[in-house]
């Protein structure tokens, strides 16, 4: 009976060593969206314009806080058809550079707690990447639990000349030198 005992209690701190691995990875989560929208705003003297895309596919990491968005140029909207023009064929050179990429981390994943609903403040960097450079990028974030459903956004600022675009002297008062993106995600669980 005493060895019987002994192989029972050995099993029990078996599991009870292996049970915290094991839920580890049964937390370990991948999380995505194929609908999250990036938008961006240029205000100048002169004009404000914006444009917004709604078909920003993002993957989201819980386990280790990789976070991944990719997106296609031409799903940028404007509400002037020829502004959405001159940004595809002058500026962004959509044909050329058809899609913009970041992959980073949620470089403070501690702070987030994926199974309590709450508001969590996070910092992101990555590699932004688009019309053909890739630069570092930080940025401060918000990761909210509500219910078992994770939602990310961000806002953060761009300068198009570090990325080569170029803007025609014609028209360099009519955008501004910084513009403003703004990231919001609701993300779906990945099977």
């Amino acid at each position: 009976m005493v060895k019987t005992m002994n192989k029972a209690i050995k099993w029990l701190l078996v599991l009870l060593t292996i049970a915290p691995a094991l839920a580890g990875t049964a937390m370990a989560q991948k999380y995505y969206t194929k609908n999250g929208t990036i938008s961006f705003f240029s205000k100048t003297s002169i004009e404000n314009i914006s444009a917004d895309n709604n078909q920003v596919v993002s993957v989201l990491n819980t386990q280790n806080g990789e976070l991944q968005f990719s997106l296609i140029i031409k799903n940028f909207h404007f509400k002037k058809a020829l502004m959405e023009e001159h940004f595809n064929e002058n500026y962004l050179e959509s044909d050329k550079f058809p899609k913009a990429t970041f992959k980073g981390n949620i470089t403070d994943l501690a702070k987030v707690n994926f199974t309590t609903d709450g508001s969590y403040n996070v910092n992101i960097g990555g590699d932004l990447s688009m019309h053909g450079v890739s630069k570092k990028i930080s940025a401060v974030g918000t990761i909210t639990v509500k219910a078992g459903k994770i939602a990310g956004s961000s806002r953060f600022l761009v300068k198009p000349s570090e990325y080569d675009i170029r803007i025609p002297k014609l028209v360099k008062d009519n955008i501004a030198e910084t513009i403003e993106i703004t990231v919001s995600c609701n993300y779906d669980q990945k099977m």
